[in-house]
C-alpha cells in the first residue's frame, strides 16, 4: 500500500515528472497514469484509489494560466478546484450547476463531507504560501481563444489557471475518503494555442521539484 499516489494525465508529462520523484524518493512513491480529460481522469482515480488505498493523492502535470495571474514555467499548489461545463447552456449562457440547483453529488446519506458541488478543496494545506495558488478552474477542454477565457472568468473571476483534470480527480479523492494536492506547473497562458509559446518541459519539472518538497514534509 503506497503512502502517496502520485497521478499525473499523459505519457508525455510522466516522462518529464518521474525521473525527478525517482531522484529525490526512488521507490517511496507510485507514479500512474489518470488519462487525459476529466472522465478517465475520474474513472482512473477511483480505481487506482480502490486498488492501492494510499495515505494521500497527488495530482501532478500542466495547467494553463489565465493573464498574468501566475508565472509561466513556474509550479503552484492549488487550494480549491471548480468544474466548468456540467450544467445547462454553452458560452455566455452557460449556467453551472450548482447556480442550478442541481448538487453533483448529494452525499451519502446524511454526510455532508462527500457532497459534490462546483468547487471543491484540493490542498492538504502542507505548502509553503510562496508557491501556493487559490482556485484552478477544470473543464472539458482548454480555453481555445481569448472569447473562452473571458467567459469562464466571467463565472468563477477567482480562477488564476486551468487544467482538465483536476476537478475529476478531486471528486474521487472526496467519495474515497483521501487527502489530495494538485500541484500543477504553468505551461502556457490560457486561450494561447501557439505551442511555440509554452514551456511544457519547464513546468513539468517545476511540478515534479515541488512535489518532491511537498513530499519533504510527510
Amino acid at each position: 500500500m503506497p503512502q502517496h499516489l502520485i497521478l499525473v494525465p499523459t505519457e508525455r508529462e510522466r516522462g518529464l515528472i518521474d525521473p525527478v520523484l525517482e531522484s529525490a524518493w526512488g521507490g517511496r512513491v507510485h507514479v500512474e497514469l489518470c488519462g487525459f480529460g476529466p472522465v478517465l481522469a475520474a474513472a482512473r482515480a477511483a480505481r487506482l484509489i480502490a486498488e492501492h488505498r494510499p495515505a494521500r493523492v497527488l495530482l501532478v502535470g500542466i495547467a494553463g494560466r489565465f493573464a498574468d495571474r501566475l508565472a509561466v514555467g513556474e509550479a503552484y499548489a492549488f487550494e480549491r478546484v471548480a468544474c466548468h461545463g456540467v450544467g445547462a447552456g454553452s458560452g455566455d449562457a452557460f449556467i453551472p450547476a450548482e447556480a442550478l440547483g442541481w448538487p453533483q453529488w448529494p452525499g451519502e446519506g446524511v454526510d455532508s463531507a462527500t457532497r459534490i458541488e462546483d468547487v471543491l478543496p484540493c490542498s492538504t494545506g502542507r505548502i509553503a504560501a510562496a508557491t501556493r495558488a487559490g482556485l484552478l478552474l477544470s473543464a472539458c477542454s482548454v480555453s481555445a481563444c481569448e472569447a473562452d477565457v473571458v467567459a469562464r472568468l466571467r463565472l468563477f473571476p477567482d480562477a488564476v489557471a486551468e487544467d482538465m483534470e483536476g476537478f475529476a480527480v478531486a471528486a474521487a479523492c472526496r467519495l474515497g475518503g483521501v487527502p489530495l494536492d494538485i500541484v500543477r506547473g504553468i505551461s502556457n497562458t490560457a486561450g494561447d494555442r501557439d505551442l511555440s509559446h509554452w514551456q511544457i518541459d519547464a513546468a513539468c519539472r517545476a511540478a515534479a521539484s515541488l512535489v518532491a518538497t511537498l513530499l519533504g514534509g510527510r
